[in-house]
């Protein structure tokens, strides 16, 4: 990952790096969206051929195969979105933004943030050791595309249909746990928060589910885990595990079947994750991933920096 930034920022004219580099401590670290909307970063319209392959390359080291394949897609429905909208200039699969926060270093805090329509990235690195990804957004509107070349693609297949599989698994006892709620929010209930705290009802516990419905919970969360490449997800599940997979919690709004609007949350005692498919009647997906202590690095920032006496 290291390498790969310095690639891309040593590709980069001195006009170029003054859009794509901010320093870390900057505020616009944790100025994140998921609409679209104009960003501060260096955008893919403005890069050479050669600069996009290395931004996409940055990309990649963090992602896994498979969350890769899904961010590219979500990146090119921005032509399909133009088409269906009838030519809209704001979707463009060139507005995508890689924006660089500090070094980067091995010897000091750095991080990166790609972003753009229903895609936001936010890498943070305390130190030589650890990666820290969350906030992290991935959406897909349409959720089904229903005509073209692409007609039938589901980006988010599996979050949307293993979620529903579970929910429907329920018995009446465990659904009276489970669902809060007849109607979806319209959106993400954390939406960009800079910071987020477990959110309440907190849905039926994994302890409360059957073996089954155990191993269904856990498949789901995995989909989500297994976007990012293979060591920070295996660290990622391992620190879940250590904080106790019974205390997990699924909860869900809305209604069950495909078409209808619905939400649901997984929550554990260090992460939430959200999925909304509300809008553009039901076929317009939100999801992300929150880690309560660690969003933007947080709180392995203050360990270093308390550690190597650098901040008060």
């Amino acid at each position: 990952m290291l390498a790969a930034a310095n690639a891309f920022l040593s590709s980069l004219t001195p006009a170029q790096q003054k859009k794509a580099v901010f320093s870390f401590d900057d505020r616009e670290r944790e100025n994140w969206h998921f609409v679209p909307r104009s960003r501060q970063g260096l955008p893919l319209k403005e890069m050479s051929p050669a600069q996009k392959d290395l931004a996409i390359a940055l990309l990649r080291t963090g992602l896994s195969a498979r969350g890769a394949a899904k961010a590219e897609a979500i990146i090119a429905l921005e032509d399909v979105l133009r088409e269906l909208e009838g030519g809209a200039l704001r979707r463009d699969p060139g507005l995508y933004y890689l924006t660089i926060f500090g070094g980067p270093v091995t010897d000091a805090p750095w991080g990166w943030r790609f972003e753009g329509h229903h895609l936001s990235f936010n890498f943070t690195l305390p130190d030589s050791d650890h990666i820290h990804f969350a906030p992290s957004f991935m959406g897909s509107n349409p959720a089904e595309v229903p005509h073209g070349p692409k007609k039938g693609l589901r980006i988010l297949q599996d979050e949307d249909d293993l979620a529903r599989d579970l929910v429907k698994s329920l018995d009446p006892a465990q659904r009276k746990i489970a669902v809060f709620s007849n109607r979806a929010p319209y959106d993400i209930i954390t939406g960009n928060d800079r910071e987020v705290s477990p959110l309440s009802p907190a849905g039926l516990p994994v302890a409360q589910m059957t073996a089954d419905q155990r191993a269904q919970l856990i498949a789901l969360l995995k989909v989500y885990i297994d976007r990012w490449r293979p060591d920070i997800s295996t660290e990622t599940f391992a620190e879940i595990e250590q904080a106790g997979i019974d205390h997990i919690t699924f909860a869900w709004a809305g209604g069950f079947e495909r078409g209808e609007s619905n939400y649901y949350r997984i929550q554990g005692p260090t992460f939430l994750i959200e999925f909304d498919n509300t809008q553009n009647n039901a076929n317009h997906i939100h999801t992300t991933f929150r880690d309560f202590k660690n969003d933007f690095g947080r709180d392995a920032l203050r360990e270093h920096y308390e550690r190597d006496h650098r901040h008060p």
